[in-house]
Order: C-alpha cells, then structure tokens, then sequence
C-alpha cells in the first residue's frame, strides 16, 4: 500500500499507509506535561499500520510519569533525542503527535476533543467539533497483535 503520513527524524523513519482510527484534540493532563502544549493533536493508528525503520534506535520511557507501568510508552531517537511516537506494549496502537514527531500537513485535522475537564480553568471548546470527558463514545480499543 502507498504511504499515506510519516513522520521520525533523521535517524529513525515512521510510515503509515492507513488511515488513522482515531483522531483528537487531547486536553489530558498527560499531554500537557509530555508536550508543554494546553492542548494536542494527537492520531492513533493500529499497532501494525506504523512501520519503524530502525526500532533498535528508539529509546523507550513511561508515558505517563505518574503510571510508569503503564501500557503506553514514549519513544526518542537514541542519536538525537526526537520524539518519535507512542508505542503500546500490548500492540493495540501507535501513536503520532504530527506537530512533535516529524509528520507534515497532510495529517487530517481532529475531529473532535478528548478529555475535557471543565475544572481546569479554561473555556470549553467551542471550534464546532463535539468535546468528551473521554475518548469519543465510540471508539473501540483494537485488538493487541
């Protein structure tokens, strides 16, 4: 299939060629802390639609500082220290930040906000795309592989 997103570094290459099952904007306290950012797009993808280049140069860490047994883990080029996406030890998804991780405009826009906790201190979105405490009611975790 073609590829259809990438993203990496110069040392570590990522390339997708399905469309993604899930797309955000996250407002997760996790997010924010990784990121630095209020807010992040954030893309799944199924496990298996992610190629890795060169998976021996990704040093991986806990996503989630405050549950360092977590499933999800971020993984950083070992030469220069990019993000290059979220790995799932349980082989559901992988996941791309397209403005951190490489990717270029041709990742489609969120679809909607996930997350949203309106204790935190700011407006509620309002951009017309439907806002959730989750994930959208939908979703449907994949299968490990």
């Amino acid at each position: 299939m073609p590829e259809l997103y990438s993203g990496g570094c110069d040392h570590v290459h990522t390339s997708v060629s399905h469309e993604p099952i899930d797309n955000h904007v996250c407002h997760c306290n996790v997010c924010k802390s990784v990121t630095g950012q209020q807010t992040t797009h954030v893309v799944f993808f199924n496990w298996g639609d992610v190629a890795v280049d060169h998976p021996e140069k990704l040093n991986r860490q806990p996503f989630n500082a405050n549950n360092p047994d977590g499933p999800l883990e971020l993984c950083t080029c070992a030469d220069c220290g990019a993000a290059i996406m979220l790995d799932d030890k349980q082989k559901r998804i992988r996941v791309a930040v397209p403005n951190i991780m490489g990717y270029g405009a041709g990742v489609p826009e969120a679809s909607y906000h996930a997350f949203y906790d309106d204790t935190k201190g700011y407006p509620k979105p309002d951009d017309g795309r439907p806002v959730y405490e989750g994930l959208r009611p939908e979703f449907v975790w994949p299968q490990g592989a």
